[in-house]
């Protein structure tokens, strides 16, 4: 079926997990490849996906083949796949805008971005870098609240006539305007702010379901975490922040049986503590009522590697991508983006996401039938 043609905006440490994954499950045995939500998705394997073109800010990076820049600080992720064979592709200077956040320059620890002196690229440079290297999808990895680097980039997609998938909670696929323009040119996209394989916001959804389903009353919860990489680090500018802040609360607001009051909900991450690197230590608490009021607690803490557990939904959402793009589909991928993000167009449990995404996946729509609402589908999200 041929390979699948990315690229990445950001050559950070959730590129840097990607792209290992790439390799390591291109060598792997199907029965032995754990950690995939699917091995086979619509006729394309992991090992289908080719980086075509990369972009970043960081002089440690620019002017590096990819498989030496996926390593380089300030990127800090376990190297579960060293070994990357050479890659023909190299880094190139991408546009910094609101890409990195002024605090970041304060910093003296080696984790923290040094700026690229190289010339910036206009518009129709990336443009056309996307049409030479045939490139079909764009994955949006910039710093949390990017939003005119976001948008730089998706005006580039737009005009180059690739499809995006937007990692990051800058309202793009869930921004009507943004959505109606992709859907116009009949361009796939999927997006907002990608969901780990297992992570906080998953967990946190799960728990919260559950409990509308048990009948048990949620009264007050909330969702800490802590951090050592370049995101969390970039988001200790609390104006950054705010996206992210919405995003992670409207996906657990979305699955409870009420809304809650706004002090009564906490979400969001809370610090930068660099010796943790890569590794995402998170604590949920939530508080309610059994039968007959009962009052009951939970609290859970989860650790894990942050960006090799975004990885395992990103190398489904690309291959989704695909899919659409092979049988002629554009605009929002509701099912995916429903699963794979937390801040889509409109919210479903994940159990609903699910299956409208392995529907997706098997039986796709054809394209007169595009329009097609899926059923059980919630009023979409206000931004």
């Amino acid at each position: 079926m041929g390979m699948i043609k990315v690229a990445i905006a950001g050559i950070g440490n959730c590129a840097s997990s990607l792209i290992q994954g790439i390799t390591y499950y291109r060598d792997k045995d199907p029965a032995d490849a754990t950690g995939l939500m699917h091995w086979d998705l619509g006729g394309y394997r992991p090992g289908d996906i080719e980086v075509v073109a990369a972009f970043d800010i960081d002089r440690r990076k620019v002017g590096q083949k990819v498989n030496e820049a996926i390593f380089a600080l300030p990127n800090c992720t376990k190297r579960f796949y060293p070994d990357l064979p050479q890659s023909d592709v190299t880094v190139s200077m991408g546009r910094i805008l609101d890409g990195l956040s002024d605090h970041m320059r304060d910093y003296e620890d080696r984790y923290t971005f040094v700026p690229s002196d190289a010339p910036e690229p206009e518009h129709n440079a990336v443009v056309d870098l996307f049409k030479k290297t045939g490139a079909e999808i764009l994955l949006n990895y910039m710093p949390v609240g990017s939003q005119r680097a976001t948008e730089f980039y998706a005006e580039c997609a737009l005009d180059a006539g690739i499809a995006l998938i937007n990692n990051i909670p800058v309202f793009i696929a869930s921004n009507p305007q943004w959505a109606r323009r992709f859907q116009e040119k009949n361009i796939p996209i999927i997006g907002d702010d990608i969901k780990s394989q297992l992570g906080a916001t998953i967990t946190h959804r799960v728990l919260t379901d559950l409990f509308r389903k048990r009948g048990v009353k949620l009264e007050r919860t909330y969702q800490l975490n802590t951090g050592g990489n370049t995101d969390f680090l970039n988001m200790l500018n609390r104006h950054r922040l705010m996206s992210k802040k919405e995003s992670k609360t409207e996906a657990v607001q979305s699955v409870a049986a009420q809304r809650l009051e706004n002090e009564n909900i906490h979400i969001g991450p809370s610090d930068y503590v660099p010796w943790q690197k890569d590794n995402k230590v998170c604590f949920i608490r939530m508080e309610g009522q059994l039968f007959g009021g009962v009052p009951m607690e939970i609290e859970l803490r989860l650790s894990v590697e942050d960006s090799p557990n975004s990885a395992g939904v990103a190398i489904d959402a690309i291959r989704c991508v695909k899919l659409a793009l092979d049988r002629g589909q554009g605009g929002v991928l509701e099912g995916p983006s429903a699963y794979f993000c937390k801040h889509p167009p409109r919210q479903f449990t994940d159990d609903e996401a699910f299956s409208l995404t392995e529907n997706f996946i098997s039986l796709f729509p054809a394209k007169d039938d595009a329009e097609t609402d899926y059923p059980q589908q919630r009023e979409p999200l206000s931004n």
